[in-house]
């Protein structure tokens, strides 16, 4: 078993809790700066797998996980509907298992299906694979005579997209059939590359273009695909437009795009598309502001390609991603917005009247305050690349005027409490401190959490005289 597959096996088999605090924590190490490969490619895994239990998709057995392994490069963890150059969503094998199984090769699927789950029941494993290898030939053969069969028969085409049924049917097929007709030159290009390449330059980038050129001579249509096994090998995705633009002796964009390396920019743009949906569907969820990792790798990437090439306003590849800028900004306008009005609602000087004996802040709430406020400390880091700049600066500046005007309003609350709204006052204060630990750092919350106590011990004699 791969190093990739039996960790997915090791965090599949934790806790959710566990994984969600692991994500946590990981994604917080990582908006740090502390760059790591194995962090990295951890924090990747469980992503996936936070998605996958998100949306409850099947889990495939034995025979169609073998099966599919040579395609593992050219997955892509987004909805069938967004168009990847030469990749397949993950969410489309199991149509594409269907297909094969009932329509395509049924006699021979069932065999092998039958046999591989006793391969896997007995623990023999290379057997089992040696059987998914015959098997998956017996399909690419199949698979080549249907594709055949479709560009030439209209009818045929349409009878092949009705079948497999996903949004890209014919795609899909396509890339299927030669992710496994490549499979074993694909396979060694990957054996000759380093297991990850934290930063894509010098030998490492010549490397590839060599591998690259030696695998292309043999066999054209191979070429696109080998950009995506040296792509799954890169820390920083969008790294691959360094092999268009090193082959293209030019990091102007006319130059790149009349290089044979111009798909690496597609591709590149598209993966950037993908972490943006990404971004959009973890704040429909609730998840979005605790993912200051993913805005972190969409910034780079963003900042990478407009760095590496020069993008004019006109180019196609300019406008996409001026496009995805402005994506980005949208879709994060209204949690940055809501921030500094939150904080108030939560922070709002009280009368005695108004607040109910005993109660107190909800510490729910406190907490998604407080990881709003990290977050969008987060965007504002990010926000000139992003197109963010004025709107994180004038909220971030909002509260920060409202924490430092307000803490002696609460304190002072605090201090002349009673025993029955003491509770909820107290707990303000300390809500006031967490917000404040994030946006002016710890020496001020310390200093905040003095002058609380002191407000605590005056309130305390008060409360007694009434």
């Amino acid at each position: 078993m791969a190093t990739a597959d039996r960790l997915r096996q090791y965090l599949s088999e934790l806790k959710p809790n566990a994984r969600a605090l692991l994500i946590k924590e990981l994604e917080r190490s990582l908006v740090r700066g502390d760059a790591d490969p194995i962090a990295d490619l951890v924090l990747h895994e469980l992503r996936v797998l936070a998605r996958e239990s998100r949306e409850g998709g099947p889990r495939q057995g034995t025979a169609a996980r073998l099966f599919f392994k040579p395609l593992e490069p050219f997955l892509v963890d987004d909805t069938p509907q967004h168009k990847h150059p030469y990749r397949i969503a993950r969410a489309v094998l199991e149509p594409l298992w269907t297909w094969i199984r009932r329509d395509l090769v049924a006699a021979e699927a069932k065999i092998y299906i039958e046999q591989a789950a006793t391969l896997s029941a007995a623990g023999d494993i290379g057997k089992a694979e040696y059987l998914a290898r015959a098997f998956q030939d017996k399909v690419a053969v199949a698979l080549s005579v249907a594709l055949e069969d479709a560009e030439r028969d209209d009818k045929a085409r349409r009878r092949l997209i009705a079948q497999i049924g996903t949004p890209r049917a014919h795609d899909d097929a396509t890339i299927l059939c030669r992710g496994l007709k490549f499979r074993d030159m694909l396979g060694t290009l990957a054996g000759h590359l380093p297991g990850h390449i934290g930063n894509f330059t010098g030998e490492a980038l010549d490397q590839a273009l060599t591998l690259i050129d030696v695998v292309a001579k043999r066999e054209r249509d191979a070429f696109p695909y080998t950009l995506l096994v040296v792509m799954q090998r890169l820390a920083a995705p969008w790294q691959l437009i360094r092999l268009a633009t090193q082959a293209a002796g030019s990091d102007q964009a006319a130059r790149v795009a009349d290089s044979g390396y111009a798909i690496a920019v597609d591709i590149a743009l598209a993966e950037v598309g993908r972490m943006v949906a990404e971004l959009r569907a973890d704040l429909r969820g609730g998840q979005g502001i605790a993912n200051g990792a993913l805005l972190k790798s969409i910034h780079d990437s963003a900042r990478g390609l407009r760095t590496e090439i020069e993008l004019s306003h006109d180019s196609i590849w300019g406008r996409e991603l001026a496009a995805l800028r402005g994506q980005i900004s949208e879709l994060l306008k209204a949690e940055i917005e809501s921030m500094p009005g939150r904080v108030r609602r939560l922070l709002r000087p009280r009368g005695s009247h108004d607040i109910k004996p005993n109660s107190q802040l909800d510490p729910g709430e406190v907490a998604e305050t407080e990881l709003l406020i990290e977050f969008v400390g987060v965007c504002r880091h990010f926000a000139p690349e992003l197109a963010l700049n004025e709107m994180t600066q004038r909220a971030y500046s909002d509260l920060q005027q409202y924490l430092d005007s307000g803490s002696g309003a609460l304190l002072d609350g605090l201090r002349h409490a009673g025993a029955a709204d003491e509770p909820f006052r107290a707990s303000q204060v300390e809500a006031l401190i967490r917000f404040c630990r994030k946006v002016f750092g710890a020496d001020y919350a310390a200093m905040l959490s003095k002058a609380a106590e002191v407000a605590i011990t005056s309130a305390a004699p008060a409360a007694a005289r009434l």
